[in-house]
């Protein structure tokens, strides 16, 4: 008998293909079919004519490390239709380190509430290995699935101390002690390592005010973290400093591929900046440049909306990147803030910070800041600048003065980034470019990201800047294979990992973030999205429906649905890597059926105007060879080139798959398989080649040819 019968529905498969009315029969967790009608009898059916079908949402930047030990249902994310999530970014993660030096570098950067740390702490222990970190993440009632990574901060304080990790380069003993136990993590079950290089990432603590463990290496460290990835396809998650652009260059030169395996390197973060109307364009063109020139295997995550933040007074991350606000968000309570603003020279120097012409992260802008809450009533709505007017102030002295008056009674918000939809949706559509960056689990009085997912499909349907599946495609089945999850698609065999969706919720506005007491906080104020429930009608993980009209089931949390998963794809050397990224098909599919390069070849020369193309530069190779010796001339031999040209150009204009720079320049592997499709298109047999290979590969896929 079925567990589960859902009928009538649209299904997304998560692959980006069309969608098909079908029903979806479920046995012991797992999709058993997927068919146009399925007359068996079942526990529960349910009629889901007119709604949608799709994978679970997969989120690929949370920082859930603390919160899942404190309530594993991860409720917030998993209302919005979350079935996978990935934690561990930006340097940080419980997998290795001691409790209380984790502690101080969690609290601060994610603007954890300290209630939240402090239940951790009570419960905490430190692990013995990455292994123990892991089998314990095992027995926790997960409510989705949990893909890790291992936090470099977390690695460098393990190996040298929080003191040391915070002062001192890393020496060669330090380095091999971190790759020993870097290693022991990725063979564990970690999916990759993340570091973080930015300026306003800071810890709390003894130490407050300085910059997280992981920003004090050098580039041989970050080298060393990125080629024991490089050599098992791990996923090297890092945050550039944007003061530095030699941080982003390095990043770059890392992730290429040329005559070494590429670097599966996710970099944050792909945002459309008010104050650099041009910066986003550089995006694009560095994953052209490191993707298709230089055979690297480079993304970036961006957000589905505006970057908005929101911000108590003077406590926000905003501040971190200038000194006398760090001096701030570094004061224990109001009372020491107070001191502060009152001390000799302090507000002099914030007025000094806050004006000073340097590259910026936060604009700094008072007519962009606006209150939405205040002691003084009349100033909610108004943007800084306004009250500073209404005063007859100026803007940073009227600033100065809300803050030190008002400290967090004053709330306000500004926003930096992806203010203009056209730029956001070509983002967002871009290929080397993941929506992601969510943050969820972090900042929790300040940004509210959860329904990032969500937030895409609705900017698809209001603009139709992508179709419905590739837009579904884009948070399920694409990160889930660039990421190995097992995760994001729906076909017989599969986890069934799904949710039923309304099309009209989706065509609502997006509902802006709330506050409310959060009881997992000790009732401490927490920034969240509501309204999902006119659009996500259930979640099921694994089968099981933990949530129903938006609103999360009792067994959320409380029974385990979700599982640690482990990486789909686990290869070790750089020798099998390079072989896996030489024979890649294109950007997105490196995993196929084909043993034989000339089967990869065929696949990739499907297109009959590029095949046309091809044969035409086999052509101009023979003539080129043949005027040499007949004229004498050396000149002939740049018909070599242009028959190089000719071949490349097909590609690019006809068929955009993955064409590796040493094939490109010369490979007896490549010149066989050209003179062999040559050969094959004269004698008429090409294009049964051709349907052969579609064919496995299709078989390969579970879809039926």
């Amino acid at each position: 008998m079925l567990d589960l019968l859902l009928k009538g529905g649209l299904v997304f498969d998560g692959t980006g293909a069309p969608p098909c009315c079908a029903d979806v029969a479920i046995v012991d967790g797992r999709i058993a079919r997927l068919a146009p009608a399925i007359d068996e009898e079942a526990r529960t059916t349910r009629d889901v004519s007119g709604f949608w079908i799709v994978p679970g949402f997969i989120d690929i930047h949370t920082h859930y490390d603390l919160e899942v030990e404190i309530a594993p249902g991860l409720a917030e994310s998993v209302r919005h239709g979350v079935t996978s999530i990935v934690m561990g970014n930006c340097s940080l993660s419980l997998t290795v380190g001691e409790s209380q030096d984790l502690a101080d570098i969690f609290l601060r950067v994610e603007s954890l509430p300290a209630p939240l740390v402090r239940k951790w702490l009570e419960r905490a222990v430190s692990w013995g290995s990455p292994q123990a970190y892991l089998e314990h993440l095992r027995t926790l009632p997960l409510g989705p699935h949990v893909a890790p990574l291992l936090g470099h901060s977390a690695l460098r304080t393990a190996v040298m101390g929080l003191q040391r990790s915070l002062h001192e380069r890393a020496s060669d003993d330090d380095l091999a002690q971190m790759r020993s136990l870097a290693g022991q993590a990725l063979d564990a079950g970690c999916f990759g390592i993340s570091v973080d290089m930015v300026h306003w990432h800071k810890v709390s603590g003894v130490f407050a005010g300085r910059s997280v463990p992981s920003h004090y290496a050098d580039a041989r460290e970050y080298r060393m973290l990125a080629e024991l990835c490089r050599e098992r396809d791990a996923v090297f998650q890092v945050t550039p400093n944007p003061q530095k652009a030699l941080s982003f260059l390095l990043i770059l030169a890392m992730s290429t591929g040329i005559f070494r395996p590429p670097l599966r390197a996710t970099v944050l973060s792909a945002l459309d900046m008010s104050d650099h109307p041009q910066l986003w364009r550089l995006f694009p063109l560095s994953t052209f440049i490191v993707n298709r020139l230089l055979g690297g295997n480079l993304r970036f995550q961006t957000l589905a909306e505006p970057f908005a933040i929101y911000a108590d007074g003077p406590i926000t991350p905003l501040f971190e990147e200038f000194a006398a606000g760090i001096e701030l968000n570094s004061c224990a309570n109001a009372d020491a803030r107070r001191e502060l603003w009152a001390s000799e020279g302090f507000k002099e120097r914030f007025r000094s910070d806050w004006e000073r012409r340097e590259l910026r992260t936060f604009h700094r802008d008072p007519a962009r800041m606006w209150v939405v809450a205040s002691p003084e009533a009349d100033q909610v709505g108004m943007s800084v600048a306004m009250i500073a007017t209404a005063r007859g102030m100026n803007a940073t002295a009227a600033l100065i003065d809300l803050l030190a008056t008002h400290d967090e009674r004053l709330r306000w918000v500004a926003c930096g980034a992806n203010e203009r939809p056209a730029i956001r949706e070509r983002l967002l559509a871009h290929p080397h470019i993941h929506p992601g960056f969510t943050d969820a689990g972090a900042h929790s009085r300040n940004l509210a990201f959860f329904d990032g997912a969500l937030a895409v499909l609705r900017q698809a349907m209001a603009t139709a800047c992508l179709p419905p599946e590739r837009a579904i495609a884009r948070v399920t089945g694409e990160v889930a294979r660039w990421f190995h999850l097992d995760a994001g698609e729906l076909r017989a065999g599969r986890r069934a990992d799904l949710l039923v969706l309304s099309p009209e919720g989706l065509r609502s506005p997006p509902p802006a973030p709330v506050e409310v007491d959060d009881p997992l906080l000790e009732g401490a104020r927490r920034m969240v999205k509501r309204g999902s429930e006119t659009a996500v009608l259930s979640v099921f993980v694994a089968g099981i429906e933990v949530v129903r009209q938006g609103r999360p089931l009792p067994v959320l949390g409380t029974v385990q649905t979700g599982t640690l998963l482990k990486p789909t794809v686990q290869v070790r050397g750089q020798a099998a890597v390079l072989r896996r990224y030489r024979n890649r098909i294109d950007d997105e599919i490196v995993d196929h059926p084909f043993h034989e390069y000339w089967d990869i070849f065929v696949f990739k020369h499907q297109d009959r105007r590029n095949v046309l193309l091809h044969c035409l530069a086999v052509l101009m190779m023979y003539s080129s060879g043949l005027a040499l010796v007949i004229t004498g001339n050396p000149w002939w031999l740049l018909l070599v080139l242009a028959s190089q040209a000719t071949g490349l150009s097909g590609h690019w204009l006809f068929e955009r798959s993955h064409v590796d720079i040493r094939d490109l320049v010369f490979s007896w592997r490549a010149s066989r398989c050209l003179n062999r499709m040559f050969f094959a298109v004269l004698r008429g047999r090409y294009w049964h080649e051709v349907g052969r290979v579609r064919s496995e590969f299709a078989a390969f896929q579970g879809i039926a040819a």
